[in-house]
């Protein structure tokens, strides 16, 4: 009986196998520990399913009082009064959406046009130097962003940035009301800053795994650098562009003490960008210790469902777009 290293079996699952010479079809016997390997990754695969489903038995089980009582309209309603017993999550809802989307729109064009600086034209001892730096600021905890944000930012917003934009575009709803500093775009650049290192750290790794024959054809070819942006690079790293861009999603729906600090805390809606408003993550921080009554903590847990429920069906809508998208390239 000898051992050697097996090159007959798929790379990843080649193991060091031992072979039987006296045998005359010389049959592999892998060793024990490969089946242990295969084991305990596929029960590490099974219990992602498993959890995800644990979470929403959970929370579906202390938040039927709400479901029973409000139903489909628990999502419609803006009501939210506990001395009522009237709870809605629509403004919630709403607030989550417009913080995160006013984020998406800063942070996914600016992380992409960092990393591809970093990548492309940097020199080599900036781009390690600034890479670096952006990676750090995802180790930043959010309370820090949340009190930088009340103490520093929101005033410089109300002083500046809010007058003038009311000024010269206070004719849109989007610009109407009094600069107060706190409130949904003070919100949304803030949980921009936050979810830039994910989207910057993220592309730049996927823009240097495209291969420099492509970019170097390209240019022989006579392509300018937004050409072989546009035709070469942006192509070839879709998969993890979009990667990118919902792991940041991911960050900013879910995001809680940050925007517990900026966003004003009101149960409200208004086209306005300057109002206050809430979020699910900042009602859930800011109310759940005072839930006394069971329909009041089981409306939380019902919002929690709701924040659940929305990052699931945007991933799985990732997925599918994802998919069209290959599909419609001519991939697989």
């Amino acid at each position: 009986m000898t051992s050697k290293w097996s090159g007959s079996v798929p790379a990843v699952w080649a193991v060091w196998d031992v072979w039987d010479e006296n045998s005359p079809d010389r049959i592999i016997k892998p060793v024990a520990g490969d089946r242990v390997f295969r084991w305990i990754t596929a029960v590490c695969a099974a219990a992602i399913p498993v959890l995800m489903a644990g979470l929403v038995c959970v929370m579906v089980f202390n938040s039927h009082l709400a479901l029973k009582k409000f139903g489909l309209g628990f999502l419609t309603s803006t009501a939210w009064n506990p001395i009522a017993q009237e709870y809605g999550a629509l403004s919630s809802i709403f607030g989550t959406g417009v913080s995160t989307l006013i984020a998406m729109l800063i942070a996914m064009p600016m992380g992409l046009a960092v990393a591809l600086f970093l990548v492309e034209w940097a020199p080599p001892k900036v781009e390690a130097f600034f890479g670096t730096a952006i990676e750090l600021l995802a180790a930043v905890p959010s309370i820090i962003y949340g009190m930088w944000g009340l103490f520093v930012f929101a005033p410089f917003m109300a002083d500046h940035v809010q007058p003038l934009l009311g000024r010269y575009l206070g004719f849109l709803p989007l610009f109407k009301g009094p600069p107060m500093g706190i409130g949904m775009l003070t919100t949304g650049i803030i949980l921009a800053l936050m979810i830039l290192p994910f989207i910057s750290s993220v592309s730049r790794d996927v823009f240097k795994m495209v291969p420099s024959v492509l970019k170097e054809s390209a240019y022989g070819l006579g392509a300018t650098n937004w050409e072989v942006t546009k035709g070469v690079i942006l192509p070839y790293a879709l998969h993890g562009i979009i990667g990118a861009g919902f792991l940041g999603l991911g960050r900013a729906l879910g995001e809680t003490m940050a925007v517990t600090f900026v966003i004003g805390n009101s149960h409200r809606l208004s086209a306005s960008l300057f109002e206050t408003g809430n979020s699910i993550a900042s009602t859930l921080a800011n109310e759940f210790t005072e839930a006394s009554e069971p329909l009041y903590l089981h409306a939380l847990v019902a919002l929690g469902l709701v924040l659940f429920l929305i990052t699931v069906t945007s991933q799985i809508a990732a997925q599918l777009w994802l998919r069209h998208i290959i599909k419609k390239a001519g991939g697989k």
